[in-house]
């Protein structure tokens, strides 16, 4: 199994590390790459866009052209997280930021963001969630200048929500989160993504 990790920018090595240590207790033979040009992405099981500054992200996922072969990869059925950043570049709709800024979205779910739902750096918090694929134990989501869905299409499949907010989504093979689950030592996304993949 090869789990790639886009590597361009944001919050990598947590998902390494996260990703390595469930693999670890799957018992499974794999393997965790860290992409930063195109080329790599088509070998890939399983793709994580981590969080980062979500136009940065675009523009240089754009340069290397990887963009086309992570749209490729989510046609094809491979799984995909993104968490923070990397959910504003799944969404097919972004708010007036995302179009003032001229932001390229990959478009891969039927999703509409609001880039900066809950403020700047200095409003950062942590929250308990209640996420009933994960089990009973509420889940502490660490959101940092997160974004969050404003509503999305009925083929989507909310997880989470936060106050009037949608902030964890599921569309077919593609996992979206506001926050960030590889700065928790809960390894329960990792884990129930990994499920998602068949090697």
């Amino acid at each position: 199994m090869k789990i790639g990790v886009i590597s361009i920018q944001g919050d990598v090595s947590e998902h390494v590390v996260g990703l390595k240590k469930v693999l670890n207790d799957l018992g499974q033979n794999g393997e965790v790459l860290t992409i930063n040009k195109s080329g790599l992405v088509p070998y890939c099981d399983a793709l994580v866009i981590p969080g980062g500054e979500s136009t940065t992200l675009a523009r240089l996922i754009a340069r290397e052209n990887i963009d086309k072969e992570i749209k490729y990869s989510a046609k094809n059925g491979i799984p995909i997280l993104g968490t923070c950043a990397g959910l504003i570049l799944l969404a097919k709709h972004g708010d007036e930021q995302v179009k003032k800024t001229k932001q390229k979205l990959l478009g891969l779910m039927d999703i509409w963001v609001n880039r900066n739902a809950f403020g700047r750096q200095r409003e950062s918090f942590e929250a308990l969630l209640d996420i009933p694929i994960l089990g009973k134990e509420p889940f502490k989501a660490v959101f940092i200048r997160a974004p969050a869905i404003t509503h999305c299409s009925d083929n989507v499949e909310i997880l989470a929500k936060y106050k009037e907010y949608i902030v964890a989504v599921k569309q077919d093979n593609i996992l979206a989160l506001a926050f960030h689950p590889e700065l928790t030592e809960d390894l329960r996304f990792h884990h129930y993504f990994l499920d998602m993949v068949k090697v």
